[in-house]
């Protein structure tokens, strides 16, 4: 076996079958302080790709901050082959201030690839790119829906590049979106850089969600198991994703009290009532029909709504049935009370 040599990140040499914690500048701020961001690095004793594992791009998703907790204290990493690049918050002025944005209400997650003297967005996307991606060879980001909205557990990837589809497919998520790239987004330049990059979105803002973190650890693992990082584990279960080439919100035709709306994973048929908007007088009620057959992947969490308001996710399916079985079989794999198979999976390496 050939030497494997130290990885270098910023100013840290990490020596093989080491990890270590690498604080990045990022920007000074008006207090006199500085700004880093932390990326804990697991270097391999073996040869083998460099993956970087992030969270929290918008400041308030938390899921994925609890993810890579997680990933980081599994005794599986001692067989890692290559490299682990976690950075559990990389927007540190958004999970300060319990905030999708940064203090100046830019997104990060469209201001990448950034620059190095722009704003702190900016600034922080450059750093993110240049020390991170750019080391990498695979990517995973970790987003949840909104504040007051929620996401069925789901992989949004570009299938069309077949890396890229093979770890889409290998994570195991019960929906996979064949989704086009939006501009200054991570996913927009991983591609330009080469590196196959997927987003895993599950839950939503500011709140744990059991059943979205154990289904984003296991699906970790399965890509690291799919690319070489880990062994092959056989006991974990296959999975059957299905992809949707579509997806769309259908919203509110009027605005008013929201009742009787779907459940996420539900399966919907063209024309049928998937939520009820009524005045608080209880005299006029309007209908939500869905536009097609497909299975809900998002909703609004708010009893509240304005004419035009985005309510229910739905991701067209041509096999509707298929879907189903999908989102049954992953709920019953990943449900907190069969956490003990669960478990044996990701530690069985």
């Amino acid at each position: 076996m050939s030497a494997v040599a130290p990885f270098t990140l910023g100013s840290e040499t990490i020596a093989p079958g080491t990890r270590s914690n690498v604080s990045l500048p990022v920007a000074q701020l008006y207090t006199s302080t500085s700004l880093h961001m932390q990326v804990k690095v697991v270097h391999g004793r073996r040869a083998g790709p460099v993956i970087f594992i992030s969270a929290a791009v918008h400041g308030d998703e938390l899921n994925g901050v609890e993810i890579i907790r997680r990933l980081l204290r599994l005794k599986a990493l001692k067989s890692l082959r290559g490299t682990l690049l976690a950075v559990p918050v990389v927007n540190i002025h958004g999970f300060l201030d319990q905030s999708r944005y940064l203090p100046d209400r830019r997104d990060l997650n469209r201001s990448f690839p950034g620059s190095p003297k722009g704003s702190i967005a900016a600034r922080l996307a450059h750093t993110f790119v240049e020390h991170v991606v750019k080391k990498a060879s695979y990517g995973i980001d970790l987003h949840t829906g909104a504040v007051d909205r929620a996401n069925l557990p789901q992989v949004r990837a570009n299938l069309d590049d077949q890396a890229t589809r093979e770890i889409a497919m290998a994570f195991g998520a019960p929906v996979v979106i064949n989704a086009s790239m939006r501009e200054g987004s991570l996913r927009a330049c991983a591609a330009e850089t080469g590196i196959p990059m997927l987003v895993y979105e599950a839950g939503e803002a500011l709140r744990f969600d059991e059943i979205c973190i154990r289904a984003g650890l296991r699906g970790i693992m399965r890509v690291m198991r799919e690319i070489g990082m880990l062994p092959r584990n056989r006991r974990a279960r296959e999975s059957k994703p299905v992809i949707a080439r579509s997806t769309s919100w259908m919203r509110s035709p009027a605005s008013g009290i929201v009742t009787g709306m779907v459940g996420l994973g539900s399966s919907v048929r063209k024309g049928e009532v998937i939520a009820h908007v009524s005045d608080p007088l209880g005299e006029t009620q309007s209908d939500v029909v869905s536009r097609f057959d497909g299975i809900v992947i998002g909703r609004s969490n708010l009893p509240l709504a304005h004419e035009g308001d985005a309510l229910v996710h739905v991701a067209a399916f041509s096999n509707v049935e298929q879907a189903e079985d999908a989102v049954e079989e992953f709920t019953a794999i990943h449900d907190p009370a069969l956490g003990r198979v669960v478990e044996s999976e990701l530690i069985g390496t």
